[in-house]
C-alpha cells in the first residue's frame, strides 16, 4: 500500500488540513484493526483508504486515530486531488462511502457532493454548550442546532470573530455533550464583513480530534443550517475560513443548490509519500 500526506483546502504545502491517504493495491480493504492502526500511526485527524474500481468509480473509508467515521470532507478532497494528479480519476466520479454514494467533480478544484443534509435537532438548553466553549452570558439570535451533511455536528453561533478566536474549550465537556447528542463535533462560527461567509472552528475530542483546521462535512452542514435559518437564498456559494487559531488558515468552498444538494470543495497540496511495508 502506498500512503500520501495531502494538505486539503489550500494550494500551499503545510497549510490547510492534512490528511493521510492510502491507495490500496487489492480489491479488498484490509482488516478494520489494521486500518485503525495505520490511521493512529499517521496521526492525522482522518486517513482515507481508497479502493479504485475504475477512473470514475471509487470506494473510500475513513478512520480517525480512534474510530471509523462515515465521511470526511477534507480527506475526500485530498484523495481526489491525489487521484487526479496521478491520472487515476477523471471528470465526474462516483464515490461510495458509508454515508452513501456521492458525486465528486475533479476539475481545477475538487467539489464533492455531501450526504443529504438535514437538521437533526434544536438545542433548547444552550448554557452547557456555551459553557463548554468558555463563553458566558451570550444569547444567540440564531438557534443552536445539530446539522448533518454526512456527520452530525453542533452549529453554534458566536457574537464576533474575536470571541471565536479566544475560545477556551473544555474538551472533556465537549466530548460528553457530543456523546449525549450523538454528534461528532462542536462547530462554532461568527460572521464578519470581510468577504468570507463566516469564520469557523471545529472541536471533535470524542473522536480523538481536539481541533481541526478545515472540516468539509461540518461546513457543508453549516451551509444547510444557514440556508434553513434565512441567512442564505435557495442557491448560494459560500467561503468559510477555518484554522486561523491553529496557524493553518484554510478556505472551504461550499455550494447549495435549489434541490437541496450541498457540495464542498477546494484545492489541496501533496506533501509527501511513502510505502507501507508488506510485513504489516
Amino acid at each position: 500500500m502506498r500512503y500520501f500526506i495531502v494538505d486539503a483546502f489550500t494550494d500551499q504545502p503545510f497549510g490547510g488540513n492534512p490528511a493521510g491517504v492510502v491507495l490500496l493495491d487489492s480489491d479488498t480493504f484490509p482488516e478494520d484493526q489494521l486500518m485503525l492502526k495505520i490511521a493512529a500511526e499517521l496521526r492525522y485527524s482522518e486517513t482515507a483508504f481508497i479502493r479504485r474500481h475504475s477512473e470514475k468509480e471509487f470506494t473510500l473509508r475513513y478512520f480517525t486515530p480512534a474510530a471509523e467515521v462515515e465521511l470526511c470532507g477534507h480527506a475526500t478532497i485530498a484523495s481526489f486531488t491525489l487521484l487526479r494528479r496521478l491520472g487515476l480519476a477523471a471528470g465526474h466520479c462516483l464515490c461510495h462511502t458509508l454515508a452513501g454514494d456521492l458525486s465528486v467533480e475533479t476539475a481545477q478544484r475538487v467539489m464533492m457532493q455531501m450526504a443529504t443534509p438535514r437538521i437533526v435537532a434544536t438545542i433548547d438548553e444552550t448554557e452547557p454548550i456555551y459553557k463548554a466553549l468558555g463563553v458566558n452570558g451570550f444569547s444567540p439570535a440564531l438557534p443552536v442546532q445539530i446539522a448533518y451533511s454526512g456527520l452530525a455536528d453542533f452549529m453554534i453561533p458566536l457574537p464576533d470573530v474575536s470571541t471565536l478566536q479566544a475560545l477556551r474549550p473544555d474538551m472533556e465537556a465537549i466530548a460528553e455533550l457530543c456523546k449525549q447528542h450523538n454528534a461528532v463535533s462542536f462547530h462554532p462560527f461568527a460572521f464578519a464583513d470581510d468577504g468570507y461567509t463566516a469564520h469557523v472552528r471545529d472541536f471533535g475530542p470524542l473522536f480523538g480530534v481536539p481541533e481541526e483546521s478545515a472540516t468539509g462535512t461540518a461546513n457543508g452542514a453549516l451551509t444547510y443550517y444557514l440556508q434553513q435559518n434565512g441567512c442564505l437564498g435557495a442557491e448560494a456559494e459560500c467561503a468559510f475560513i477555518q484554522g486561523e487559531a491553529m496557524g493553518r488558515p484554510s478556505v472551504i468552498a461550499t455550494r447549495i443548490e435549489a434541490n437541496g444538494n450541498v457540495y464542498v470543495g477546494g484545492t489541496a497540496a501533496i506533501v509527501a509519500q511513502g510505502t507501507l511495508l508488506e510485513a504489516l
